[in-house]
């Protein structure tokens, strides 16, 4: 007898999608085909619905410990369940202290056992002066190393000068992890910001001439430049711009090892959008023009995108009541959107297919930083699936959120796409609101053969 039987649903496989049946034990899937025989202890039928892999969200901010009033783990992987998540990798801030020390990996990873929801991964920080405590790190199970080219708005986390990001480069090669770089020009965000402020801009477009696209696409270049010379495995977080994704797709195309990210918050608004919603929008890099972001689909369309994170960033709601936009925290709560995102600007209204969804989103993601028995759905894999009704629509409202804060730029909008069920190593964690209360993720560790 299995634990699980899924009957009948239409499952995204990596070249097709196929209506199948699908048995689970002992938290793994163990048959998979038409017409499955045996019985189970708990089944569900899917007829009508489409079995995606749980998302594999390699771009959150959870906060905890230390900043759990912005958000925590529990609140935090509840959301992320209730949008189709089954896994997500917590960056290291704004927890405090942050994560650039084996100490601080511990009681993140203590928290994350005992209060996530879904199974989780943890990444470790490379700020000035901790570049000797990366191999730590990384024999503690780190999934790779976090740094900002930029100011990261967090006084214990500051960016990388460039010996630190060679260095780290450097390092991480020697360890076989992966550095992931926030990519924006300290040098010319900076200087544009005190420029603009000293002529006593304080709205929402001088924030947006601060961060301009080319303080993007230059700091992309010099990072390329880094890991072409060290040999080191580089991602680059959050792109909000094709041309950013077009310098780095070049340098993939010369040899340099390099996979890139963005956001469902570029996929979706636009810098119009900005000035309309206010804080609840505001991020860095900032939205960009519309002709930017169809730039930036034209990227994921054809390829250039390996996966979309998150970048699930909650503050207190006092941080975001400055008048002055400079001042205003900067991070968008979307941890709960991100599927739906995609299944409506992509697949609805551009043609982005079911498969290419599952890549972006999970199957790629569990790939590329050697998270095995992740994001697919195969034999022997984790039983992480989320069940879809692509053919239902719902508008988001407030209710419907499970984060702390429950703001979100996305709260009136209609979405293609509902999940309906999500399961986690074969539990369901998630079903219509509801969430499996006694269920906790497990701490994954990278497996450089996966």
């Amino acid at each position: 007898m299995y634990d699980q039987l899924i009957r009948g649903g239409a499952f995204i496989f990596e070249d097709t999608v196929e209506v199948a049946d699908l048995a689970v034990q002992d938290g793994v899937i163990v048959a998979l085909g038409h017409g499955l025989a045996g019985s189970a202890r708990h089944e569900t039928d899917a007829r009508g619905l489409h079995v995606f892999p749980g998302m594999v969200d390699t771009h959150v901010h959870f906060n905890e410990p230390g900043r759990e009033q912005w958000e925590g783990l529990a609140s935090g992987s509840r959301a992320l369940a209730a949008g189709g998540g089954t896994m997500f990798c917590d960056m290291p801030l704004n927890s405090d202290p942050p994560v650039v020390s084996v100490a601080a990996l511990q009681a993140k990873r203590a928290a994350g056992e005992a209060r996530s929801l879904v199974d989780f991964a943890l990444w470790g920080g490379l700020i000035p002066g901790n570049v000797r405590a990366l191999p730590a790190l990384a024999h503690a199970g780190v999934m790779g190393f976090k740094a900002f080219m930029s100011n990261s708005g967090i006084p214990e986390f500051p960016a990388a000068d460039d010996r630190t990001l060679l260095e780290g480069l450097s390092l991480a090669r020697e360890l076989g992890l992966v550095v992931a770089v926030h990519a924006e020009s300290e040098a010319l965000t900076g200087w544009r910001t005190e420029f603009i402020r000293s002529r006593g801009g304080r709205g929402v477009r001088d924030y947006l001439k601060s961060r301009p696209v080319t303080a993007e696409v230059e700091a992309v270049q010099r990072v390329l430049m880094f890991a072409e010379d060290t040999g080191a495995r580089l991602h680059l977080v959050h792109l909000s711009s094709g041309r950013a994704v077009v310098q780095a797709a070049q340098a993939r195309a010369r040899g340099v090892d390099v996979s890139i990210e963005t956001c469902p918050h570029y996929l979706f608004f636009t810098e119009e959008d900005l000035e309309r919603l206010g804080a609840l929008a505001k991020c860095a890099p900032p939205l960009r023009p519309h002709p930017d972001r169809e730039e930036l689909w034209h990227c994921v369309l054809n390829g250039q995108v390996d996966l979309v994170g998150s970048d699930h960033s909650p503050s207190d709601p006092a941080l975001k009541q400055p008048e002055d936009f400079f001042e205003v925290w900067g991070g968008v709560a979307g941890v709960q959107s991100t599927l739906t995102v995609l299944l409506t600007e992509g697949h609805a209204r551009r043609g982005l297919g079911l498969e290419r969804v599952a890549a972006l989103s999970a199957t790629t993601p569990a790939r590329r930083f050697g998270f095995a028995g992740k994001g697919t759905l195969s034999v022997g894999a984790d039983a992480d699936l989320v069940l879809v009704d692509l053919n239902a629509s719902s508008t988001l409202e407030r209710s419907d959120l499970h984060d702390r804060w429950r703001l979100s730029p996305y709260l009136g909008y209609t979405f293609q796409g509902c999940v309906r069920q999500t399961f986690s190593r074969g539990v369901t964690v998630y079903s219509e609101g509801k969430f499996d209360a006694a269920h906790r993720g497990r701490f994954v560790r990278p497996d450089p053969d996966a």
